[in-house]
Formats: C-alpha cells, structure tokens, sequence
C-alpha cells in the first residue's frame, strides 16, 4: 500500500459519505422532467418501436459500458442477443458468448429493477459477464486473493497507483453493508435519498469497495440504472456508458478524487450531470425512431425491396448509420446485387433525398438524410 495516500475506506467515519443536503436541488427536477418527456413519447409509440427503441439504447450501452473498459464488442451480435432476450423476431446474426453475457446483464437491469438488490444478484451479474473467463480465479463470487487490489499505470519498475481498494478479507462485510445501504435508501424506505445523490453515491460505493475480480465498472454502471429505474419507479432507458466513454479521463479522474475523501458534494454533481447528458441522450435516441418512421412513410412508395433492405441496416446500425457511411461494397453485399444495379439503387436513394453522398470514387460513402 502506498501510505503517503489516504483513501476514503481508511477513514474512521467510512463509509459514512458526507454532502450538503441541497446538493442536487438543481439537478433534480430535470431527472423528472427527462423521464416524463421519455414516458410522454413512449406512450405514442407502438409495441414495434418500443422494442426498437428499447434495443436501440440497451445495444448502445451494452457496447459503450464494454468499450470504457478496452473490451470491444459486435453491435449485430449484442443486437441479436437483446432480441432473443427481450422476446422480439431476432435477427440470424450468429450470438456470441461474451455479447450474451453482456445482453442478457442489460435485460435482468432492465426487467428486475424493482427487486431488492442481493449478494445472489451481484454474483450472478458477474457471472454473466465474466463466465467464459479462464484467466480469472473466482467467477461469481467476491475476490479472496491476498494481494491488494490495485488499480495502477506506468512502467512495471515505476507504477503509479490510481486507486487501492479494501483488502480481499474486509469485503464480504464492506459488500453487507453496501447492500443494506442501497435497499435501506430506495424509495418509501427508512433512509430515502434523492434519486441522483443515491445513483451517485451507489457507483461510488461499489467501486470503492471493487468486490470482484473483474467487471467491477461494468456492474457498478449496472447499478446506477437499477438505483434511477427504482427512484423513477418505471424501466429506465439510459446513455450513461456513452456518455461516460466521451469523457472516460475526465470520468476517471472524478472517481479516483472522490475515493479520496468522504465530502462528494463535487463527485455528486459531476455524475448527476452525467447522468441528465445520458437522459438527453436516450431522447435523441427516441426521436431518432420517430424520424425513422417519418423517414420510410415519406419514402415507403420509392424503395425498392434491395433499397428497404439497406435502409433498414442502415437504422439497425443507430442514428448515424453505418460508421464512416455506407459504400458501394456493402450495399453489394446486403443486397447481393451487381454493381450496375447498386450505382442505379443508391443513385436513385440520392435523388429521392433518402441519402447523401460524399466523396468520389472508391471513397464514395452514403449516409442517412433525416430532415
């Protein structure tokens, strides 16, 4: 341990988190209002774009919550997985493991929000993400090795130590006390807090304490979208990885000051922001559907079945469509066309205003034209 630091474990008051009771008096009503605006427009759509939406935004967290922590994942693959999960006509992309795990994770947050939070569900989260993992000692179950949890940077010779948390032997209490406190301060219990200190304070928590030997970050994102669905009362649609991952310094660097100290006034108002940016997100996620059906009604009598197939790709790919654009080649290969017939296809999606095209020659790329 590098004793020239104190983190907020080590102080005699943890893990009592000290705040101004105002903290977040501002930031408060906008959660309400976001959600009600989510709710407002989720009740004019149908089942068929409730499911896309909801696909849409679990698949952006699922591989955002991923990429924060370096581990990339298949977007067709995570897409296919929610599908099966959530009940709806999946696609034949074939499923891989570590993208199930992670689906099946944003399913059981998304439909079990209301249930206390337990050990057995902690320990299962972790199981869904890390079961395929040989290079881990303990899948399932909190950490027990001896040697501190470390989290550093730099040369093996030289590291620089970013965050220690509690011995192994100090957690299964830590993780006790962690529970009680989450259950004891939801809605209509005896330590109530306002939804975004109490989001605030659990991802804190959690990954002060880093119970487990891996996927500590992606479970601890977990529980902020089980603390705001259960403030909230309702199933809750949130950005938050992707936002995060825009700033993932700027989100590291906030954690690892806030493990300093017991006073998070600071930490409480960064992540409540962070969590209204991922709100906003979520409502351009659902005007993004809305477009997308404004979008086909306007252009249903124009496509072709070739030019539909694409299209819709293109949607199942999120509102910026296919990253860099799509091309020539892959307009071949969804369609399984010729060329001659994809030039006149996707010159014909131009000229209804459907796509617009830039760049020349083999670097000609087509994007969706939603206004």
């Amino acid at each position: 341990m590098n004793d020239s630091k104190c983190w907020n474990w080590q102080e005699k008051d943890w893990p009592r988190f000290k705040f101004n009771k105002n903290v977040s008096v501002d930031l408060e009503p906008m959660l309400q209002k976001n959600a009600g605006l989510l709710l407002g427009v989720w009740r004019h759509l149908d089942d068929a774009d409730r499911g896309q939406l909801t696909i849409e935004v679990l698949t952006s967290e699922a591989i955002t919550t991923s990429a924060i922590e370096g581990e990339q994942l298949d977007r067709a693959s995570v897409q296919s997985s929610l599908q099966r999960r959530l009940g709806l006509v999946a696609s034949r992309t074939s499923r891989k493991r570590t993208e199930e795990g992670v689906a099946e994770l944003m399913v059981s947050v998304y439909r079990d929000f209301k249930a206390d939070l337990s050990k057995d569900t902690l320990c299962s989260w972790h199981v869904m993400l890390c079961g395929e993992r040989r290079d881990l000692d303990i899948v399932g179950d909190y950490r027990r090795h001896k040697e501190p949890m470390v989290i550093v940077s730099g040369p093996a010779h030289e590291p620089q130590v970013h965050f220690e948390a509690p011995p192994s032997e100090r957690v299964p209490a830590e993780m006790e006390a962690f529970i009680d406190w989450f259950n004891a301060s939801a809605p209509s219990r005896e330590n109530t807090l306002p939804p975004l200190v109490r989001a605030s304070i659990a991802h804190l928590y959690f990954e002060t304490v880093h119970p487990f030997e891996d996927g500590n970050g992606r479970i601890g994102r977990a529980l902020v979208a089980k603390s705001l669905a259960q403030s909230l009362q309702q199933p809750i649609l949130l950005a938050l990885s992707e936002v995060l991952l825009e700033q993932r310094r700027r989100y590291y660097d906030m954690l690892q000051k806030a493990s300093k100290s017991l006073q998070i006034d600071e930490w409480i108002q960064y992540f409540g922001r962070m969590v209204l940016n991922a709100q906003e997100s979520a409502i351009a996620a659902t005007e993004f559907v809305i477009a997308k059906n404004k979008f086909l009604t306007q252009h249903s009598n124009d496509l072709n079945e070739r030019q539909f197939k694409a299209l819709t790709r293109m949607f199942n790919a999120g509102s910026s469509g296919f990253e860099g654009g799509l091309s020539a080649e892959k307009y071949i290969s969804i369609t399984r066309t010729s060329r001659a017939t994809a030039t006149r296809d996707l010159g014909a999606l131009v000229a209804i205003g459907a796509l617009t095209k830039t760049g020349s020659g083999k670097g000609t790329r087509y994007h969706l034209k939603m206004t």
